[in-house]
């Protein structure tokens, strides 16, 4: 067997790191980085780290540093303890970059015409096929909205569904919520007016990310779905209003939701931007929007900003109008698509709709799951 053993010139030790001659030139390793994710800090049952390195009397250095066949052999000083790590390993993290997320991928925006397009689902493929959920996951990652049909006419049956993707994410509001028409409503959606296009539950210092609208009957006169990508308007917004949509995006403003019980508050941006200073997402809603404190000189710029963004949002290029029928349930990014309803005739039929909310960080999570190997699968 032929084992590479390195030169001199191979591995230096420096004063806090190692300088390693990798097959991809040289390359510099922290002390610390590289006692912290010796392999064998990981507890491959747990997967977790289960070396604690705030236990090291002294400060990390190498006594001795070689490369031997397809590792890096580390002889530890003031510490009993030798890494061997993988050369191919050093390679991939040696430039410091985010560890690859198989959940981070592109969005796909959607207009007003894309109702016919929208990903599909049964409920039963959906608890018996893990290959559609992952196509399920990844619809919902990239363009932000699915329909599951089938949904039978119970409350498990949303439950069952949201296990799927994750937990039930409780609101204020409770773990769900029922909208019917009230005699006393404390929501504007408990009553047969038209819904304004919005997003759910701003007023909660961490909105909701997806939401489950569940139609459980529908019979009466009127009370159309409207569904718009918000990420898509913003898109267009930031190539038509660049200084409006900076205004949106870096500012916070506040939202309130108030009643007998309850008093929530919190400052959201409109546009919400991610790592890449991509559009993720929009938190909007008139109904909820608390008086804006900024100082008078800065909402003569921000208001009319607002005001352009929120028109074009309600632009019908933007808008798919649809009727959910009983069946079905619409699930939803709920920091990126907006939705609303026109009015309806109370007294003309039925209209139930049975709600909850998941996580994005648990629906990415369980995507991931599926499709990544990670760091201790093989």
């Amino acid at each position: 067997m032929n084992v590479t053993v390195s030169t001199p010139d191979t591995v230096e030790c420096a004063e806090k790191g190692l300088k390693v001659v990798l097959p991809t030139g040289q390359s510099y390793f922290n002390y610390y980085w590289l006692r912290d994710n010796c392999p064998s800090s990981f507890n491959t049952t747990t997967r977790e780290r289960s070396f604690d390195i705030f236990h090291l009397e002294h400060a990390p250095r190498a006594k001795a540093a070689r490369i031997e066949g397809d590792r890096l052999i580390i002889d530890w000083a003031d510490e009993d303890h030798v890494t061997r790590m993988p050369i191919s390993w050093l390679e991939a993290h040696a430039e410091g970059k985010r560890r690859h997320d198989p959940a981070d991928l592109p969005r796909r925006p959607w207009y007003g015409d894309h109702y016919p397009d929208v990903a599909r689902f049964t409920q039963a493929e959906l608890l018996s096929d893990k290959a559609k959920v992952k196509v399920w996951l990844e619809a919902m990652i990239v363009e932000g909205i699915s329909v599951v049909t089938d949904m039978p006419d119970t409350d498990e049956a949303l439950t069952q569904l949201v296990n799927v993707m994750g937990q039930v994410r409780p609101s204020f509001f409770g773990a769900y919520f029922d909208v019917r028409t009230h005699i006393n409503p404390t929501n504007t959606a408990y009553t047969a007016a038209a819904l304004e296009l919005h997003t759910d539950v701003p007023a909660e210092e961490h909105a909701p990310g997806i939401q489950f609208l569940h139609m459980r009957a529908n019979t009466v006169q009127g009370g159309r779905n409207l569904f718009g990508d918000g990420m898509a308007a913003a898109n267009d917004f930031r190539e038509m209003d660049p200084e409006g949509f900076r205004l949106l995006s870096t500012i916070d403003i506040p939202f309130y939701c108030e009643h007998d019980t309850y008093d929530m508050r919190a400052y959201q941006r409109v546009i919400e931007l991610d790592q890449h200073g991509e559009v993720s997402g929009l938190t909007i809603s008139q109904h909820l929007l608390d008086l804006i404190d900024l100082p008078q000189s800065l909402l003569d710029d921000y208001y009319p900003a607002f005001c352009r963004f929120g028109k074009l949002l309600q632009d019908g290029r933007y808008v798919m109008r649809f009727t959910l029928q009983a069946g079905e349930c619409i699930v939803f990014d709920n920091h990126r698509v907006v939705h609303g309803r026109s009015a309806y005739s109370a007294t003309s039929g039925d209209r139930y709709l049975r709600g909850c909310y998941a996580d994005r960080a648990e629906m990415r999570s369980s995507y991931r799951a599926l499709v990544c190997e990670g760091r201790f699968k093989a």
